[in-house]
């Protein structure tokens, strides 16, 4: 602050409260700590020798490989007390030894490797759910591919079973039904066995898909698959009861991709259809609803104190992104219309490519 900058930037810079620093500055001594802690050593203590005694025993190799929950009961059966668990953890925490002292590592958890659509057909998720059927603990099995950039429904389809071969069937299908040229897509999805069957596997490479898996268990590695299911079966039109038969199941699938991809406002995507965002017809609604807006500022600018709505949606979608270094470029290619020098550069043939989606909205409303 010596230097001319602000109490707020500093704080925010340190990491620090406001009110933090102005309770400091009200003590007479700067705001040292008052506290004193306890005059003389407790008489009941452990002693150095006691001390050292826990540091001994803990890096046993019989003991090395546990933590002290196991550690202390197991001295118990043999007749022996040296101190309480939570003296083992004191100690071994001062001396930096709650870390794996013997063959126990820790698990190393790997991310998945971040992925950011730039445009249609790049990336799609796919995943199976359940729909429940007449006969109680028996289900149909919802596929479904959606394509993270538009949020668009790409294949859906609804089997008696799950199995690779269902899977590498509508792939295909998908594949062929879109357009989609060799080596563009990508398709994530879980871990499942239809996901990582032969067939499946075999398939993507015969097309030139490459294929990206989440990790084991962790259902946020696949999220738009994951949101997509959620809306499907807390829709309002969702059935209360169980599906009679797998064509009613059918049917009712059908009609949910239908409004989902044609009627539905995606907040996602600048509360556009799915549909519209995918073909590129989101620029023109875009445009209009700023024209509207303008419009209407222009007729009670006293009821705008800034710009009018930012009507846009974002010109890249990651998926898994690094935080926090993603999440802010694709933010910032929204707000700012300026695609970034790095990754996220758009290459030929983008949607968004060359200019910012901002930017195309501006050339619309032009003409």
């Amino acid at each position: 602050m010596g230097a001319g900058c602000r109490l707020g930037v500093a704080c925010r810079e340190l990491g620090l409260s406001i009110r933090t620093v102005e309770r400091w500055r009200r003590v007479p001594n700067g705001g040292e700590d008052q506290r004193r802690g306890p005059k003389e050593k407790p008489s009941h203590a452990l002693t150095e020798a006691e001390r050292a005694e826990v540091v001994r025993v803990a890096n046993e190799p019989e003991y090395r490989s546990c933590g002290p929950k196991q550690i202390v009961p197991r001295l118990a059966d043999l007749g022996i007390y040296i101190a309480s668990e939570s003296s083992f953890y004191r100690i071994l925490r001062q001396d930096n030894l709650i870390v794996p002292r013997g063959a126990c590592r820790p698990r190393t958890v790997i991310r998945p490797e971040e992925i950011i659509a730039k445009g249609p057909n790049e990336l799609w998720s796919w995943d199976i759910t359940y729909l429940p059927a007449a006969v109680k603990g028996t289900f149909y099995y919802l596929y479904l591919f959606v394509d993270v950039w538009s949020r668009r429904i790409m294949k859906a389809e609804v089997r008696a079973t799950e199995c690779a071969d269902a899977a590498s069937e509508l792939i295909r299908a998908a594949y062929a039904e879109h357009g989609v040229e060799p080596d563009t897509l990508r398709l994530h999805s879980d871990n499942g066995s239809p996901m990582k069957g032969g067939t499946t596997l075999a398939t993507m490479q015969a097309l030139g898909i490459v294929p990206s898996f989440s990790r084991p268990s962790v259902s946020d590695d696949n999220p738009y698959s994951e949101a997509l299911f959620r809306t499907i079966k807390y829709a309002p039109a969702y059935p209360r009861k169980p599906f009679e038969s797998l064509e009613a199941a059918w049917a009712w699938v059908e009609r949910f991709v239908a409004w989902y991809n044609h009627e539905h406002l995606h907040s996602a995507i600048g509360f556009v259809t799915p549909d519209q965002r995918h073909r590129g017809a989101d620029l023109a609604v875009f445009a209009n609803r700023r024209a509207v807006y303008e419009a209407a500022q222009q007729r009670n600018p006293a009821r705008w104190s800034g710009r009018t709505r930012e009507w846009d949606a974002p010109a890249v979608v990651p998926l898994n992104p690094r935080e926090p270094e993603t999440r802010a470029r694709a933010s910032a290619s929204r707000r700012l219309g300026a695609m970034p020098a790095t990754s996220m550069a758009p290459t030929e043939g983008s949607r968004c490519a060359p200019t910012s989606h901002r930017r195309q909205v501006d050339e619309v409303l032009a003409s």
